[in-house]
């Protein structure tokens, strides 16, 4: 579809409007929650200003989403298939609204905290909280869909722990005889080539994920492609501007989290905590598999600190971090649920 044909389907259709709208928040909240874990690190270790680290992110998210959409639209088509609405266009949009209210609920207050939180798997949580509400059973989740969720969450995180942990002791056994100062300017600039690495991996991600979200809810009224092929142009400009957006009004607190309260992090250690949440989800994403940006690069932050040694990673941030992941899948589900029957009951 064109621009010309999404204003005039909102335009006729004003409860896609209220989706659209709450999805654009959804992307702003991401910003501020997942965004900045992509620059924490570079930024924590002052490689590169906060200013320049957000333009850096809003460049490579673009990039990102740009460029993997024309590979593999694998992480597009796990999201627009996770869960089914049912045949009636204004349910399907209220229950997704729903969804995606729970969502800017549960990550703003997470905001709030300084906890960094999935926004990923708050969506996949929301949408099938939603499409429990709207079906009254369990057959509107796609359990093959759900099974790779699953996966990338063990995976991703074996994947970023280990990958911090190889990649940092690698690193350190070839500089552990150089000179100190020379190797801190050497990994100034390989530090910030690793965070637009990372902000690159991040837009490939969570870009396509809102992308299927915008496809998912546009499918009911005009019954759009949502093939890796077919994802608008404009699409992936304003996913990418909203990210930026957030990530420029609300980030620092993430940042400050994740890149000095958990661990602090020499030039070195922060590039092989970039790179190896980098590689951990072009792997994912390459193979499909729907994972948090903020989980992966925080283990692969936590494999770094334990090459150093165990006590060096404040562990008590570290489990606030995993508390939050693990109660995002009920919380959001369960918020998903209960706003899918509150505005359901308001329509009639």
């Amino acid at each position: 579809m064109h621009l010309s044909e999404y204003l005039l389907t909102i335009k006729e259709n004003p409860v896609l409007l209220l989706s659209y709208l709450l999805i654009s928040g959804v992307i702003i909240v991401n910003g501020w929650t997942d965004a900045p874990t992509a620059i924490a690190t570079c930024i924590s270790s002052r490689t590169i200003t906060p200013k320049k680290a957000i333009f850096l992110a809003a460049v490579m998210n673009f990039s990102g989403v740009f460029v993997m959409s024309q590979f593999s639209g694998k992480v597009v088509s796990s999201i627009t298939n996770i869960a089914n609405f049912g045949d009636d266009d204004k349910t399907a949009s209220l229950a997704m609204s729903a969804a995606l209210l729970s969502i800017v609920i549960w990550a703003v207050a997470a905001w709030f905290f300084g906890i960094p939180t999935s926004e990923s798997h708050a969506l996949i949580a929301s949408l099938s909280g939603a499409a429990i509400a709207v079906n009254k059973t369990f057959d509107g989740i796609s359990t093959s869909e759900w099974s790779k969720v699953i996966s990338g969450l063990f995976i991703s995180t074996i994947m970023g722990f280990l990958f911090g942990y190889i990649i940092v002791q690698i690193i350190s056994f070839v500089i552990k005889n150089s000179d100190k100062t020379k190797t801190d300017r050497y990994f100034v600039h390989l530090q910030n080539m690793s965070a637009a690495f990372m902000a690159f991996m991040h837009g490939a991600q969570d870009g396509q994920k809102f992308i299927g979200v915008f496809l998912l809810s546009s499918s009911y009224f005009v019954g759009t492609n949502n093939s890796n092929n077919n994802i608008p142009i404009f699409l992936i400009v304003y996913c990418s501007a909203l990210m930026a957006l957030g990530t420029s009004v609300g980030g620092m607190r993430i940042i400050k989290s994740m890149g000095s309260d958990m661990i602090r992090l020499k030039k070195y250690q922060g590039f092989s905590a970039d790179l190896a949440g980098a590689f951990s989800l072009l792997i994912s994403t390459l193979t499909g598999l729907p994972v948090s940006t903020t989980h992966t690069k925080t283990t692969a932050i936590m494999g770094v600190g334990a090459a150093n040694r165990l006590s060096s990673v404040d562990w008590k941030i570290a489990k606030e971090m995993i508390l939050t992941w693990v109660l995002t899948f009920p919380g959001c589900g369960f918020l998903g649920y209960l706003l899918t029957v509150v505005f359901i009951g308001i329509r009639w």
